[in-house]
């Protein structure tokens, strides 16, 4: 059957009651690894609090900050894991990696070493998290620092991230340049598969759209509240 005025009453329910706030929020949690001295305490300050301190003490064990932000005027929390990059401290830091959505692995542009060491970072955290369940991000920072060593040093992490099925950004923390955007598109990509995911798990009344597919009526809401989610993955589940 199409969609009769009580199935429309149904959606306005479910849209009020959004808008109104009764809905849990989704919280993604990222966890933020690599060497000692890379900036990641530095990204993610420029991130959260849009200030960069030259005065750097390194994190001891792990740090995180909790910032809120909205898609399509949707709020949600980010949760961001700082783990130290001292061998030490790494005991204690793998204990955070699990339950990632997201593991952002940080090198220095200017050090082609810290580079190096990013695959033993990720593997690490892979390790602690279900396959294919985590985003992977390969992030270069200090991009202010342009210079020949840092233009060889970004080819090969760019190589480095298409091997490991990792999407590649450069960074400055001292000028900004490119981390709001980054942390933009991570949390798009994140808060869009906890849609999904979330949507995967709906039951519900069902109904049908003209003669098209039976969908859940809470997963047409979804379609309607949320524009961002990009249709190309809806389609996995159902038509709006």
């Amino acid at each position: 059957m199409e969609l009769t005025s009580q199935d429309l009453d149904y959606l306005d329910r479910n849209l009020e009651s959004a808008s109104h706030g009764s809905l849990i929020y989704p919280e993604i949690v990222f966890v933020v690894v690599g060497d000692l001295y890379v900036g990641k305490t530095s990204l993610i300050n420029r991130f959260c609090k849009d200030n960069f301190d030259r005065d750097y003490k390194a994190t001891i064990g792990v740090d995180f900050e909790i910032e809120r932000f909205e898609i399509s005027g949707i709020p949600y929390n980010l949760q961001i894991w700082d783990t130290a990059g001292q061998e030490k401290f790494k005991c204690i830091a793998s204990a955070y990696y699990r339950g990632a959505e997201v593991i952002i692995t940080v090198f220095d542009l200017a050090d082609i070493q810290t580079l190096d060491h990013t695959k033993q970072w990720l593997e690490d955290a892979l390790r602690e998290n279900e396959p294919d369940s985590s985003f992977i991000f390969l992030v270069g920072t200090k991009k202010d620092l342009s210079d020949a060593v840092c233009e060889r040093t970004e080819l090969d992490a760019i190589r480095f991230a298409n091997e490991m099925q990792a999407e590649y950004w450069s960074v400055s923390a001292k000028t900004g340049e490119n981390v709001k955007e980054f942390f933009s598109r991570v949390a798009a990509l994140a808060f869009e598969q906890s849609m999904i995911k979330e949507l995967e798990k709906t039951d519900g009344h069902m109904v049908q759209i003209g003669t098209g597919n039976l969908i859940s009526k809470l997963s047409f809401a979804f379609c309607v509240y949320f524009p961002c989610l990009q249709s190309e993955e809806l389609e996995k589940f159902f038509k709006c």
